[in-house]
């Protein structure tokens, strides 16, 4: 059966048009038409940075493979040798070591080579002292990430082997998953920071790390430029797995991330411009991709955008969402086009997801999704939600604007859109183009929205006994 709109459930004023035509290039915020023939200028910004062809194996430093003696002090010592020399390769050969924190240098590819596995200690005394990191949108001191940089140009992460965060219930996921009986409260360092973060406590005052229960990210690069991370695996994530933040010109290519903790995000770049991941596989324990821009009133403070930044060619399979925009949205988030992508799971949620609330805000605009096949999803395939987390009050109302969906194929789901508003939010220029939505459960959910156009578009309910 053929219906240019599944029968709609309208919870609250909406208005629906199905109009034919092209569609037009729509203005950004900065008044400058944004479509798809913006991609090949972001694609000419974003270029891997190149090293010299030195190589600095670390078991020259003294690492050893055998997955119980402490490489981290070779590990640290065969980067700094890199960075003086100019720059090139450290090495991590085949074998297994065990490293505690691994920070990065200007000019330093670490390449961990097919067979070879850098362990990371799951000992958070490892991760100490503290360094000046994101968690969760909202900046603080605290634990260092397992490979950090701060304030570097031309690092790298290459090569096809592993990077075990060696996270489990019974080490780092243990601070957010606490035992039965036990009298830790895995919530009160998380609402600390973010009560410094609405009272604009400075950041170097944040200092969380030993005794507080917030983890750290896999492999963070704070206010770096020309970021490559290729080829390797990530797996058993304390938190979010790859995590650029403050940074231009990343390319993250050839991943794969299977990892189902908690919080353990697939690649969040937050605050970032000109970002690239292609040809990658993340199966997550939650949001595939999600692109940040910071929370709440620490996200305003920042006011740096996430914005250009192109997904193409790859695959998700368990999340809460392939693509999602949020939820820590405050700085905003603009120019995000993803095609030619893969998802099927029975545990993941949605395709393209864009989430935020009253108290997040933050203007989400210019997101476009294009050839993307979708096998079963459990909630709906595009998602945008306005009241995430079920906050219903708050001072910010966002915006999301010129949202385009074309050529997007799914098997099974309980609707195939849901877009949730408020009175006072606003969603407008909604396009959902030329999709099949087949086994469809449910009417379409829309909300407090403005315009929403379908144009051939085909809803296949579901084939009841």
């Amino acid at each position: 059966m053929k219906l240019t709109i599944l029968s709609l459930l309208t919870l609250a004023a909406a208005s629906v048009i199905a109009v034919p035509g092209m569609l037009a290039a729509t203005q950004s915020s900065t008044g400058l038409p944004v479509d798809w023939d913006a991609v090949p200028a972001i694609l000419s910004r974003i270029s891997p940075p190149k090293f010299p062809g030195r190589d600095f194996p670390i078991t020259e430093f003294g690492a050893v493979a055998d997955g119980r003696t402490d490489a981290t002090g070779a590990i640290r010592k065969a980067i700094a040798a890199c960075h003086k020399a100019g720059g090139g390769r450290v090495v991590v050969p085949e074998g297994v070591f065990l490293t505690g924190a691994i920070h990065l240098e200007s000019n330093v590819n670490l390449h961990i080579v097919e067979g070879a596995t850098l362990k990371f200690d799951p000992d958070p005394q490892k991760y100490l002292p503290v360094v000046r990191t994101r968690f969760e949108g909202t900046e603080c001191m605290n634990y260092s990430p397992l490979i950090y940089a701060f304030e570097k140009e031309n690092i790298a992460i290459t090569g096809k082997g592993t990077l075990d965060g060696s996270a489990s219930s019974e080490t780092w996921w243990a601070l957010v998953w606490p035992k039965p009986g036990s009298r830790l409260n895995p919530r009160a360092s998380y609402e600390r920071l973010l009560a410094y973060g609405e009272q604009g406590v400075p950041v170097e005052q944040r200092v969380f790390g030993a005794g507080n229960t917030l983890r750290p990210n896999f492999v963070q690069p704070f206010r770096c430029r020309n970021v490559l991370i290729e080829g390797i695996r990530v797996v058993n994530s304390p938190m979010w797995c790859l995590n650029p933040v403050f940074c231009r010109n990343v390319t993250v290519r050839n991943v794969e991330v299977v990892s189902h903790g908690p919080n353990n995000d697939g690649c969040n770049p937050d605050s970032c411009e000109d970002v690239l991941i292609e040809n990658c596989l993340f199966d997550t324990g939650d949001d595939c991709i999600a692109i940040k821009s910071g929370k709440n009133a620490d996200g305003r403070r920042a006011g740096v955008p996430s914005q250009n930044i192109i997904v193409r060619n790859c695959a998700m399979r368990d999340g809460h969402g392939g693509v999602v925009i949020g939820s820590e949205v405050s700085g905003g988030v603009r120019n995000v086009f993803a095609e030619n992508c893969r998802m099927d799971s029975p545990n993941l949620d949605r395709a393209l997801r864009l989430k935020t609330n009253l108290e997040r805000g933050g203007i989400i605009e210019n997101i476009f999704m294009r050839n993307v096949e979708v096998g079963r999803v459990a909630h709906s395939v595009l998602t945008i939600d306005l009241v995430y987390g079920r906050v219903t009050e708050g001072n910010f109302p966002p915006t999301v604007r010129n949202v385009r969906m074309e050529r997007v194929t799914s098997t099974s789901s309980p609707r195939a859109v849901s877009i949730v508003g408020t009175p006072n939010s606003t969603i407008e220029d909604v396009h959902i183009v030329s999709c099949t939505f087949r086994g469809v459960e449910g009417a379409d959910m829309l909300a407090h929205t403005g315009d929403i156009l379908y144009r051939n578009v085909r809803v296949e309910p579901v084939k009841r006994p």
